[in-house]
C-alpha cells in the first residue's frame, strides 16, 4: 500500500472479525513507531501487547467501551517523560507528547499496512489501566488499542475537515496562496 493511501483510508474500527490475526503483524506496527521523530534520540514511549483474553477482558471497566474488550489484540501506549523533562525542562513534558503522537501516527499507518485495524482510545481511567498491567505511576498512559481483522460490517465514514478550514498561507486567517512574482533578467 502506499503511504498516501493508507493516510486516506486509516480510521477508526470498533467491529473485528472473530479471527486472530498472526502477532508478529501488530510487533511490525509497534517497530515501526521506533523510526518517529524524537528530541535528541530519547525515545520515550514503551509498548504492552496483550493476548490474554482475560486481562484484555479487564479493559471494559478500564475504558468503559465494550469493543475494547472484544478485540484479539491490546497495545497500551506509555510514555515516561523524565529523561526529556530531565534533558529540555518544562519543554520536555511538551516534547514527549508530541513525540508519543508521530510514534503512534507511525504504529497506525503500519497497521493499516498489515491489514490490521484499531480506533487509538483515548478515554480510559488511567489509573486502572495502571494497575491492571503493573505500570509505575510515573508513567503516562498515551492510549489504549484495541487490534483485529476488520469486519464487511461498515462502521460509517468518519467526517473530515475540508482543507480549506484548516490552511493558511503566509500569516493567520490569510486563505489565498499568493503567487511568488515571476523573476526575469529584465525585472531582476
Amino acid at each position: 500500500m502506499q503511504l498516501n493511501d493508507a493516510i486516506k483510508k486509516r480510521r477508526s474500527v470498533t467491529r473485528y472479525l472473530n479471527k486472530k490475526p498472526d502477532w508478529r503483524k501488530v510487533v511490525r506496527a509497534i517497530d515501526a513507531a521506533r523510526y518517529a521523530p524524537n528530541a535528541d534520540n530519547l525515545f520515550a514511549m514503551k509498548f504492552i501487547l496483550i493476548s490474554n483474553e482475560e486481562t484484555i477482558n479487564k479493559f471494559f471497566d478500564a475504558s468503559q467501551q465494550d469493543f475494547v474488550s472484544k478485540a484479539k489484540y491490546l497495545v497500551v501506549a506509555v510514555s515516561d517523560d523524565s529523561k526529556l523533562v530531565a534533558h529540555y525542562k518544562e519543554r520536555g513534558t511538551r516534547y514527549s507528547a508530541l513525540q508519543a503522537g508521530a510514534a503512534i501516527q507511525n504504529f497506525l499507518l503500519e497497521l493499516m499496512e498489515q491489514g490490521l485495524v484499531t480506533k487509538w482510545v483515548k478515554y480510559f481511567y488511567d489509573e486502572k489501566v495502571k494497575e491492571i498491567l503493573g505500570i509505575p505511576e510515573k508513567m503516562i498512559v498515551e492510549g489504549l488499542f484495541p487490534i483485529g481483522l476488520e469486519t464487511k460490517i461498515k462502521t460509517g465514514a468518519e467526517v473530515l475537515t475540508d482543507l480549506e478550514n484548516i490552511v493558511f498561507f503566509e500569516k493567520w486567517g490569510e486563505k489565498k496562496m499568493t503567487p511568488n512574482p515571476i523573476v526575469t533578467l529584465e525585472n531582476s
